[in-house]
């Protein structure tokens, strides 16, 4: 099976450089008409530019591609409809939309300036909102739609001096379970890649002789995966140097508490059978979660719940 988007239009945000040129060059390549979105700042999110994205345009109009340059800040809900206007007075349709822009402000939580925490929060998850919002009723009227967010292992494991940035890719994962369930009947699927390559955003993260291993390159095919025809929903995707994995949340089988045990004491005494994983299962909508927790207290009571799946 060849993966192509030929008549498909597609967005990237962050799309001047590192992991979102490869996105959007890719997606060329293979047929689609590309919208490179970037605002041309320093890594910082300070400054702005609109040669990055005149550039790689310029790459993919060379190599026989269509694709157009925009540069909306996407947390600017004006200028992220402009850009959506004129995608659509150009080509007509909205495809394919692959948040990737994004800054960082590193520094550890008692030394970092609450600014720096919103500015990162806004940039990466308001601004993956704005842009998702603006598409979103396109795509539902198309009853087609294919949408990426951009997570990192930051936000699913932490990482020291990143609670910005952790908290704001955390939040993918929460945005993209929700718009997964309200975007099925309209057909449009969405999923998150958490990618680890070495980009102008990380280069100094990682020793100079892993660089050539961690190309942005060797993580795009999973993008363009996730947002193919074929494309699963809900799927976290971690991608680095080639290497592909899915990232999934358990919930452990619990314990129920009642009477005297129900108490801080009585949790204490059970934590040990509170967090063992055997028998462990994903859950997949906040309500099954629920469910669990009543139907377990109601058979704990000697009652019977009867409270469908």
């Amino acid at each position: 099976m060849t993966i192509r988007f030929d008549n498909r239009v597609a967005i990237v945000t962050g799309a001047g450089a590192g992991l979102g040129r490869s996105h959007a060059i890719e997606l060329a390549k293979r047929g689609a008409k590309v919208v490179v979105n970037d605002l041309g700042a320093s890594v910082d999110g300070s400054g702005g530019s609109d040669s990055a994205a005149n550039s790689v345009v310029d790459e993919i109009k060379a190599a026989g591609g269509e694709a157009m340059a925009h540069g909306a800040d996407v947390s600017n809900a004006e200028q992220v409809a402009d850009m959506v206007a004129r995608t659509m007075e150009a080509w007509g349709r909205i495809d394919i939309l692959v948040n990737n822009a994004g800054i960082l402000r590193d520094k550890t939580f008692a030394k970092m300036e609450m600014a720096d925490f919103r500015k990162v929060v806004d940039v990466h998850l308001i601004g993956t909102a704005t842009v998702t919002h603006a598409v979103w009723p396109i795509m539902r009227e198309q009853k087609y739609g294919r949408i990426a967010v951009t997570a990192s292992s930051s936000g699913l494991y932490g990482n020291f001096g990143q609670s910005n940035y952790g908290a704001a890719k955390a939040a993918m994962m929460g945005f993209m379970n929700v718009l997964h369930l309200e975007g099925a009947r309209d057909n449009i699927r969405v999923n998150t890649l958490a990618p680890t390559a070495a980009t102008r955003m990380t280069m100094d993260l990682f020793p100079p002789e892993t660089h050539d291993l961690m190309g942005p390159e060797t993580i795009t095919p999973g993008l363009l995966y996730l947002v193919s025809e074929d494309a699963p929903s809900r799927v976290i995707l971690g991608a680095g140097a080639g290497c592909f994995a899915v990232t999934k949340v358990y919930e452990t089988p619990g314990v129920t508490l009642t009477g005297d045990d129900l108490s801080p004491e009585g949790v204490a005494a059970a934590f040990d059978q509170i967090a063992d994983t055997t028998g462990q299962e994903e859950l997949t909508q906040a309500f099954q979660q629920t469910r669990k927790y009543a139907k377990n207290a109601a058979e704990a009571r000697g009652m019977k719940l009867n409270w469908g799946e």
